[in-house]
């Protein structure tokens, strides 16, 4: 393995995915319902940025200027191939965590993401990063950060070393990641079948192996290769960001907050004999079994006072990101799958069925004697922000400022999915974030035809078939892949039938279309 690594796995680019979570305006919202006061976001930085994709995105579409490292180089040159294509303001460097951190020109920064960072790093980059943060953060920052914590990963430690270091240990080191990946689970499953005492103490071993089969090789190689990985619990992290004056404000997913979704009767009435803090938050995790934990913590948070918190979120506008009809009712919490009323969700999801972005405070007057208070309003509008359905969306000068960005970025993302990368991701200017079309690339393909003047379904999957001939993607029907080219051309257009009727005019309200 390369010296420059320092541990972390390399050989193998990451995906070309992006966090939500790190849009100003998803910030904004969340410490606003929290009740925080939030900074308005002109510099922001991401440690370990992966392709860049989420800094490029939010660089674009919300006009702030973004800076990062990523410890691999060829992360660093898309990166900056993908700013240049947009003309945002956002800057790349190919740098570890000490020199980065350790730089002299960088901006004091209103926000800092680190998307799961933590927990793959060692201890010293860890305190660099902390140092980092008490330094360059400016009084009323954000810091994002995510990683994977105890208990739920607990019984897993075993599992990650068994994979990171199968390679040295059978000679296969030299292999690439996506193939030592694959060995590596393969002795995994053999090791299970054999019934060792510790898997049978630990059912959730086998199922989390199970579970992890099918995903990208190039997830898991990022994921369970790396030297690397440490599940820390929340009151572990607090000890460790307390340097950096951090205060704990909300977590970034909002349902995973709701007591009722998450927590028995029972649990409900003991956590709420522990006060608010870090440990209250440890317990809390251990009732649901937490794995994962995504969170927003503000240096020298300042409460808002309760008519301004209210106000304020009055006059956050939201639009509608998905098909009415293609709105799903139900959600994931510790307690399994819960369901949105119809009753509750129904209205303030008609409320913004013609796709126009609206106020909190327009929609609670357009359901005046429903029953629904703003407070209801509010906390659904977060849930089915949690689930892709809706999104914040900025002031119209924003918008007009950021267009000619995201367009520029949109047709450069959409000739590299054309070109065969696994992109599935364009920018709106009107919620400054990305967004991805639940048909995948596809949606890239025919957003692309109907660029060039392709407006009939049958032209749009002509042209679409032509692309996954180019790249010898093949289309699947009932899980078996169509041999026939009519056959082909007939799904296709059946595909861009459902693209113009219903997912254009989202991309449209969007200004992505």
């Amino acid at each position: 393995m390369s010296n420059w690594t320092g541990g972390y796995v390399a050989g193998i680019d990451y995906t070309f995915g992006f966090q939500p979570e790190l849009c100003p305006l998803r910030i904004r919202l969340a410490l606003t319902n929290a009740g925080v006061v939030a900074p308005r976001i002109a510099t922001a930085c991401e440690l370990g940025f992966g392709q860049g994709m989420t800094a490029n995105l939010h660089a674009a579409g919300c006009g702030s200027q973004w800076f990062g490292t990523d410890f691999n180089p060829g992360h660093a040159a898309f990166a900056q191939e993908v700013a240049a294509s947009s003309g945002a303001d956002a800057r790349f460097a190919d740098e570890s965590f000490a020199d980065f951190c350790s730089r002299t020109d960088l901006p004091d920064f209103d926000f800092i993401g680190l998307h799961g960072v933590w927990s793959w790093t060692t201890d010293e980059n860890r305190r660099i990063i902390v140092d980092f943060l008490h330094r360059k953060l400016k009084v009323g920052g954000v810091v994002y950060i995510s990683y994977n914590t105890q208990p739920g990963f607990a019984a897993l430690l075993p599992l990650h070393d068994l994979l990171s270091r199968f390679a040295d240990a059978t000679g296969e080191a030299q292999r690439a990641p996506g193939a030592r990946v694959d060995a590596a689970l393969n002795f995994a499953h053999r090791l299970l079948a054999v019934s060792p005492q510790y898997a049978n103490a630990h059912g959730l071993l086998a199922a989390q192996l199970k579970s992890i089969k099918n995903e990208d090789r190039r997830y898991l190689a990022h994921e369970y290769l790396n030297r690397d990985w440490l599940p820390t619990s929340f009151c572990r992290v607090e000890e460790w960001l307390s340097p950096a004056k951090l205060d704990f404000v909300c977590g970034a997913h909002h349902f995973h907050t709701v007591d009722a979704w998450n927590l028995s009767r029972e649990q409900m009435a003991m956590l709420a004999e522990i006060p608010a803090g870090a440990y209250r938050e440890t317990v809390r995790d251990l009732m649901t079994n937490k794995s994962f934990r995504m969170d927003y913590w503000v240096k020298g948070a300042r409460s808002l006072l309760p008519l301004e918190r209210i106000e304020a979120l009055r006059s956050q506008r939201v639009m509608l990101v998905r098909p009415r009809s293609e709105v799903r009712f139900t959600g994931d919490g510790a307690l399994g799958e819960f369901a949105f009323l119809e009753s509750q969700a129904g209205p303030v999801l008609d409320a913004l069925a013609d796709h126009r972005p609206r106020t909190l405070g327009q929609i609670e007057q357009m359901l005046l004697g429903t029953g629904l208070e703003l407070s209801h309003i509010v906390d659904l509008a977060m849930m089915f922000s949690n689930i892709g359905a809706i999104a914040p969306v900025q002031d119209d000068i924003e918008i007009q400022a950021a267009k000619p960005r995201t367009d520029q970025l949109n047709e450069f993302l959409c000739r590299k999915a054309l070109m065969g990368a696994d992109i599935r991701v364009l920018a709106s200017p009107a919620t400054g974030t990305g967004f991805i079309e639940t048909g995948g690339r596809i949606a890239l393909f025919f957003l692309h035809a109907f660029a060039r003047g392709a407006r009939q379904p049958v032209e749009l999957g002509a042209q679409a078939l032509q692309t996954f001939r180019a790249l010898g993607i093949g289309i699947f029907k009932e899980g078996k892949i169509v041999e026939s080219t009519e056959e082909s051309l007939t799904i296709l257009t059946a595909q861009a039938g459902f693209f113009i009727e219903k997912q254009l005019p989202v991309l449209k309200a969007m200004q992505i279309a």
